[in-house]
């Protein structure tokens, strides 16, 4: 039998040149030991937090291997909520680490809306799959599942004082939930097109904005309030253009909690679809973008302010008509819609807008945050209502503009440059910072130069760009080809370079030394000049020397690879089998081996000494982008467009791993001279470094994680689970069934076997104690109860519930069958009964009621067991409560007390007081510069 052949892993060990990826919106944040505010964006499947004043990365909280796809901030603007592509919402407490404390998973696709009421107390999460579902912050558990939408959720917006949620859909409907009773009982039809944004100014008026160039306004009337009187607004509903949409409102209900009235509209100026609709904190202000590079930006007047420019209103009215009209007329002179939300300007980024946030700073001062879809945030300010004058800076240093094309390690692995279509960049390895922006062409193909004090960069104009590394200039640009420069290659001796474009041609070049000419000093500067030409028949996308420097190899548009002598330039191989364009191609360090990858999702090895086809392997879902061999082994990356990197053993054909992380194609990789270090990019605009470890690999185990990986998808894209006995179709459970749920009613089930199985061994331990009238030696406890300390039978129970993730503790309860349903029962009545976990116990006890329902009343021997529970319960819940109510009442007499000590009111705002002794503290300064100035002093 053969020695197995030995691999190594490699694992991600940085993802850097993110600013913020355009998935998801910016927010800002607060942060401990941060003065100001932060911004919270995504870096793919991540999200950093960066300070905006410093401009530098305050911490990256992980995520997992989906991307991230909408963040919400709370009230306390310390607590983030991050939705990501699989349906999962992970909560982080920026106040007390980087790590998530609270993991949600009840959605079958990507989260794209999400939100706190004003408590702070309970999430809201809409997603593509048309669900809307309400999370319990407190006890880390879904409460309901709401389903009525049937497009993907786009926003959701809280009531202030009611318990009242709104949703907007692709579907064109918005929709009213009372959360009290768990149903929509109001769906507004106005819309004719997908309903984008959802903004809330206050409780009795709504913004919407849909693909149309303007926002529609609803006011919102509260039927319990208002009797049967008739909503004083509804004779405005002609203004403002909108009498058309009268036959569009719904008949109002005599049962409705509230009604809706469309009052007018808000002309924007960009016609496209509206992308982001936001309010600030204090509903001040209101800002909207579409998919172009605007926000236009409306301030929301106050209740003051409405009063103060009606009185000024019906003053000119008065004066127009010479105090000629009667009293009674003037409350026909209302505020239009155009006067209560007034456009005060548009701010014009630096580029497409994704998303912004407004906040409100000391002093007055207004700044809005802007997200980019080109990898940078742009911080804008400016006072009161003055946004012509607004001031703006720009985080954009950390990462390129557009997709990076191009990639190159330095010969010590330490750095690392990379090409985009407007700048080569230079990062530090270790620290993965960026050291360096040179202003190029679109670069395609990048080199180091030999004593890496200098690059050359190929563009897709042609030119070959040759740069200064420390002075971050450059010196010199020659107009090299009349096509795209596809590739470049180092020549081994390091005293040349080829380049290979789509004019067909094959350039060899050679570095030299020139005197500078306007320097008197005899100093010498690089240059590089063209020695000879090889003619091609097609355009050439890729160009490689063999490591010997023998020979040249050529990969071609006709689906050829060409190899050549390097030093005739005569034709050796022509190695013929892709059924598409090669795009990359690689050879070995001994130089008997090339692989080649393909648009045709192929990758091939051949033979450098025959040209023979080795092996033709399917590699990717879509077209291969870049192969890159390990330096002195025949083992070789690929990457493709369907955002994989795979390992692969050119010797035995054989997959050896895949590297997941990139979200979106991979357009080029780059290995380290030594092996250890492989740098990735990809459209997601994330570079990507991933390191050798020494972990040992083993196939056979590799495909084992493989196949399990599979199946944990699988079983999460599963159906939510049915509960026995419920027909309503509108309200569901929150949770899914997931692998963490599966796993926990396994471990509940081993738990309560083992409880038997103990309680069997103790109750004949005692028979056998009784039958020798003697006590005999105990029996040796399970050794999981010896793990846990020796604790007994019914308390590991007890720890394995108190174990099971709130999240997913109805769904565990729900995979269980119902013989563990009868053993589990007693146990509870034991738990309760003696205080253990009396709250936990309680909600598992009252939801495994509630889905066994039929079942347990047709059991007979469960009738005692559910009675003595019924009163222990009662008993316990009713200790509780009276535990819970003296200790709020204790904690409020010492706050009354310390407030009386003190003359200090907490949980109130003292804006107004400091305002008010300011006030009087500036009067008396007053009054003695008068007493001064009167005596003459």
């Amino acid at each position: 039998m053969g020695l197995t052949k030995q691999y190594v892993r490699y694992v991600q060990s940085a993802v850097f040149g993110v600013v913020g990826t355009s998935k998801a919106n910016v927010k800002c944040v607060q942060v401990k030991g941060h003065h100001g505010h932060c911004a919270a964006v995504t870096a793919v499947e991540n999200v950093n937090v960066w300070d905006l004043k410093k401009g530098e990365n305050v911490f990256t909280l992980k995520g997992d291997k989906h991307e991230a796809s909408v963040l919400c901030v709370g009230p306390s603007k310390s607590l983030l909520a991050v939705g990501y592509m699989d349906g999962a919402i992970r909560l982080f407490d920026l106040s007390s680490g980087d790590e998530a404390t609270v993991t949600f998973k009840g959605h079958k696709s990507a989260v794209t809306a999400l939100t706190f009421d004003p408590s702070g107390m309970r999430l809201i999460s809409g997603s593509k799959d048309t669900d809307v579902i309400v999370w319990d912050v407190v006890s880390e558990s879904g409460l309901y599942r709401l389903k009525g939408h049937k497009g993907m959720i786009t926003a959701a917006v809280f009531m202030k004082d009611h318990n009242i949620l709104i949703t907007s859909s692709k579907d064109t409907f918005i929709k009213f939930w009372d959360l009290d009773t768990q149903h929509c009982f109001k769906t507004l039809v106005g819309h004719r097109t997908e309903v984008w944004g959802l903004s809330l100014l206050s409780d009795s008026r709504l913004v919407s904005g849909a693909v149309e160039s303007e926002l529609s306004v609803w006011d919102i009337f509260f039927t319990e309030k208002e009797g049967d009187e008739e909503p004083p607004v509804k004779k405005l509903k002609t203004d403002e253009g909108s009498g058309e949409e009268n036959e569009d409102d719904e008949e109002e209900n005599e049962t409705d909690i509230l009604s809706c009235v469309k009052v007018g509209v808000l002309r924007r100026s960009g016609k496209d679809r509206v992308v982001t609709l936001d309010t600030d904190v204090g509903k001040g202000f209101m800002g909207v973008h579409g998919k172009d590079n605007f926000v236009e930006l409306f301030s929301i007047c106050s209740e003051e302010e409405k009063k103060k420019y009606l009185q000024k209103k019906r003053k000119r009215a008065r004066k127009k008509a010479g105090d000629s009209e009667p009293a009674e007329d003037q409350d026909d002179i209302i505020l239009s819609i155009d006067e209560e939300i007034r456009t005060i300007g548009t701010i014009k980024a630096g580029g497409k807008v994704r998303s912004f946030d407004i906040f409100t700073e000391r002093g007055g001062k207004r700044t809005i945050v802007m997200l980019l879809h080109n990898n940078k945030i742009e911080v804008y300010n400016w006072k009161e209502s003055e946004v012509a004058t607004a001031t703006g800076g720009q985080l954009a240093m950390p990462g390129h503009r557009s997709d990076v094309r191009a990639l190159c390690f330095n010969a010590d692995n330490t750095a690392i440059l990379s090409g985009s279509a407007e700048a080569v960049k230079m990062w530090n390895r270790s620290s993965q910072q960026c050291v360096r922006t040179m202003s190029s062409g679109y670069v395609t193909s990048l080199i180091f130069v030999p004593g890496e004090r200098h690059c050359i960069a190929g563009t897709k104009e042609g030119h070959l760009q040759l740069f200064d590394i420390a002075g971050g200039k450059l010196l010199d640009d020659v107009e090299a080809h009349t096509g795209a420069v596809w590739s470049i290659a180092l020549a081994p001796d390091k005293r040349g370079f080829i380049s290979g474009s789509a004019d067909k041609d094959v350039k060899f070049w050679e570095f030299e030394f020139v005197d500078e000419p306007e320097e008197a000093s005899q100093r010498k500067r690089l240059m590089f000049q063209h020695t000879r030409t090889l003619r091609m028949p097609d355009d050439i996308l890729c160009v490689k020397y063999s490591a010997d420097q023998k020979f040249v190899a050529t990969s071609l548009l006709d689906s050829t690879v060409k190899v050549f002598f390097a030093d005739t330039l005569k034709f050796f191989l022509s190695m013929y089998g892709h059924k598409l364009p090669v795009l990359t191609m690689d050879i070995s360090s001994d130089s008997t081996l090339l692989v080649s990858g393909s648009a045709d999702r192929n990758v091939k090895i051949w033979g450098m000494d025959f040209g023979d086809c080795h092996k033709s392997m399917f590699a990717h879902d879509d077209s291969v982008m870049c192969v890159q061999f390990v330096p002195k082994t025949h083992l070789f990356f690929s990457c493709g467009k369907d955002g994989k990197i795979k390992q692969w053993d050119a010797d035995s054909f054989e997959h050896i791993v895949t590297l997941q992380g990139h979200q979106a194609e991979i357009w080029s990789l780059a290995m380290s001279p030594s092996g250890d270090f492989l740098v990735s990019a990809s459209h997601d605009k994330s570079l990507r470094l991933w390191e050798r470890t020494e972990e040992p690999l083993v196939l056979s185990e590799e495909r084992e994680t493989e196949r399990e990986a599979e199946y944990d998808e699988s079983l999460n894209q599963g159906d939510p689970s049915v509960i026995p006995g419920e027909t309503s179709t509108e309200v569901t459970l929150a949770a899914t069934r997931t692998v963490e749920s599966v796993r926990g009613a396994e471990r509940i089930m081993e738990a309560i076997e083992l409880y038997k199985e103990e309680s069997a061994k103790m109750k004949e331990y005692e028979e056998d104690c009784k039958a020798q009238n003697k006590k005999l030696p105990p029996p040796q406890p399970h050794p999981l109860l010896q793990a846990h300390r020796g604790i007994t039978p019914i308390k590991f129970v007890s720890e394995v519930l108190k174990k099971v993730k709130s999240s997913e503790l109805e769904e565990s309860l729900l995979v269980l069958p119902f013989s563990y349903v009868l053993d589990l029962f007693p146990l509870l009545e034991v738990f309760i009964n003696r205080g253990w976990e009396v709250e936990l116990s309680c909600r598992c006890l009252f939801f495994l009621l509630r889905v066994n329902h039929g079942q347990i009343t047709s059991n007979q021997t469960l009738l005692p067991v559910i009675d003595r529970i019924r009163n222990v319960t009662l008993q316990r819940v009713n200790q509780l409560r009276d535990t819970i109510g003296f200790n709020v009442a204790g904690l409020q007499f010492m706050q009354r007390e310390i407030e009386s000590r003190e003359e200090v009111h907490f949980f109130t705002d003292a804006t107004q007081q400091l305002k008010e002794k300011r006030r009087r503290k500036k009067k008396a300064e007053g009054k003695v510069v008068l007493a001064m100035a009167a005596a003459g002093l």
